[in-house]
């Protein structure tokens, strides 16, 4: 049983893990973070042609040899009328909400995001004042209080306001470390989505079902499992992989 126990987390973590980490070093494009591309990927339109209200969840892979294994998430917000976007990340620098710090669908250190939520009009309307209480009221917004891993960090933050607008119907990604640190306090209770229950003994051991989520194992931060809704494997530093 031991030896099934560790085949099944060599194949299942570590693998796909060194998989990740060949790829990041075959690409040959490691630069000094410093001067790495933050500019916008075009995932937005200018502000000013889009009159309506905008919420938006985007992640990347976060900097360095750290994106083989994890990503990083932020929200992007606009009310009706308002001509600019106002982004929120979660950081380890300084106070860790930081608004307005980089390009609203900027690449994050050269990394292209991905869109996980988008809503535009009258659905954003109804979302933006959940949104930004939370944000205004997240409980670790004092400084000293980001932890890189297993949480809180700029995941978990996205998830709380995910937590907060179970509308959302959305997952952060499996490379998205933090996103199940207890953010509520609570190891057992709803998925963000509202569609499923999860157990999660402060960031480092943790099991999760619903219809949104899918199936995920949570070990030391790492996320195994399986997509319900749209057929698929998520795997530690690889992400989904669709079928």
């Amino acid at each position: 049983m031991l030896r099934t126990a560790l085949l099944v987390f060599a194949v299942v973590f570590l693998a796909p893990i060194a998989v990740s980490a060949a790829r990041y070093y075959l690409a040959n494009d490691i630069a000094d973070w410093r001067s790495a591309d933050r500019s916008s990927a075009g995932l937005l339109p200018p502000a000013s042609r889009q009159p309506g209200a905008v919420v938006r969840v985007f992640s990347a892979r976060t900097v360095s040899w750290r994106g083989i294994i994890a990503s990083h998430s932020w929200i992007v917000v606009k009310g009706a009328g308002e001509g600019a976007y106002q982004r929120f990340d979660y950081t380890a620098w300084g106070m860790p909400i930081w608004i307005d710090r980089f390009v609203p669908d900027g690449r994050w250190f050269g990394s292209v995001p991905e869109v996980v939520f988008a809503a535009d009009g009258e659905e954003a309307a109804r979302m933006l004042p959940r949104i930004r209480a939370t944000i205004a009221t997240y409980r670790y917004a004092k400084i000293g209080d980001y932890r890189l891993w297993p949480g809180p960090n700029s995941n978990t933050f996205v998830a709380a306001v995910m937590g907060a607008v179970p509308e959302m119907r959305a997952s952060l990604p499996a490379t998205a470390i933090g996103k199940d640190f207890p953010y509520d306090g609570r190891w057992i209770g709803l998925t963000p989505s509202g569609t499923g229950f999860r157990v999660n003994l402060g960031g480092y051991l943790g099991f999760t079902v619903g219809w949104v989520e899918g199936v995920e194992v949570n070990l030391l931060g790492a996320v195994a499992g399986f997509d319900l809704r749209r057929p698929g494997l998520k795997l530690p530093g690889l992400g989904r992989v669709g079928i």
